[in-house]
């Protein structure tokens, strides 16, 4: 059984965080373990509250996870803050473990999730450890301080967060003016490649990046490739997007059913 690992606060709507991540990692046939860095009161309207967890206990679960388990793979998502960034960093950066980086920032909602100053922790401490990190635009500009409009841009600031140490970079497109959702992925050794797949007019797009990163995870515990690994979970993540829940009266979950149930997901691949 391979076994993946998510460091995430928990979304009490189920769409999002922790619970997004399991669901993913369940889709996927591989077994998930957690490690909550926060509980918020939330639901597809907003985030009414966050309560974080201590550094302290955050490296108490780690501890109880890797004395127990062989984690093939974990994702981080939602830090919350320089503290929790340090400590989750301190407790990873001598294992041999492909590392996800969700730099979760924003809710949906407009809700900041990440202290100010965890953002430069991010960056010292985090990225030269990440094997994959999957910003959007907004937290690419947050993490870089450049503005990004075009393809150009895209491939300046994605070499700037290669030179954080991280190995795989992917530029999610979807806040670009494009009909199309253009996601391009670099790496160290300089090649790249792009995903297009066509936007959704639809509201139902909670959770998303913590879905689209914790596919990558799963099938990087299964032993694919980066390459095949964020592929498929574009694959994924598409599916679920295409073929939308309908609940909740604000930014509802994407399914994480769809992918099971024979949904396919029309992406591109553009070498």
């Amino acid at each position: 059984m391979n076994i993946v690992l998510t460091i995430a606060g928990s979304d009490s709507g189920g769409g999002a965080g922790i619970q997004a991540d399991l669901k993913t990692f369940q889709e996927l046939n591989v077994f998930g373990t957690t490690v909550i860095t926060a509980l918020t009161a939330q639901n597809t309207l907003g985030v009414n509250g966050i309560y974080p967890a201590t550094p302290e206990f955050v490296e108490l679960q780690l501890n109880a996870i890797f004395d127990d388990f062989d984690v093939r793979a974990l994702k981080t998502g939602m830090l919350f803050s320089a503290e929790i960034i340090q400590t989750v960093a301190r407790n990873l950066k001598d294992r041999n473990l492909r590392i996800v980086v969700d730099p979760v920032m924003i809710a949906k909602g407009g809700q900041a999730l990440l202290k100010d100053d965890a953002v430069q922790a991010l960056i010292r401490v985090l990225l030269p450890i990440a094997t994959v990190l999957t910003p959007n635009i907004p937290e690419a500009e947050t993490i870089t301080g450049m503005k990004i409009q075009t393809g150009e841009e895209i491939r300046k600031a994605a070499q700037k967060i290669l030179e954080f140490g991280v190995e795989c970079v992917v530029m999610k497109g979807g806040h670009l003016e494009d009909p199309m959702a253009v996601d391009t992925v670099f790496f160290q050794d300089g090649s790249s490649f792009q995903m297009k797949s066509p936007k959704i007019d639809t509201r139902h797009t909670h959770g998303t990046g913590c879905t689209f990163s914790a596919a990558i995870t799963a099938y990087l515990g299964r032993g694919l490739s980066i390459k095949e690994s964020i592929i498929e979970a574009k694959k994924f993540v598409q599916a679920a997007i295409e073929n939308p829940l309908n609940i909740g009266h604000g930014h509802g979950p994407t399914n994480h059913f769809a992918h099971r149930l024979g949904a396919k997901a029309e992406v591109e691949i553009i070498e």
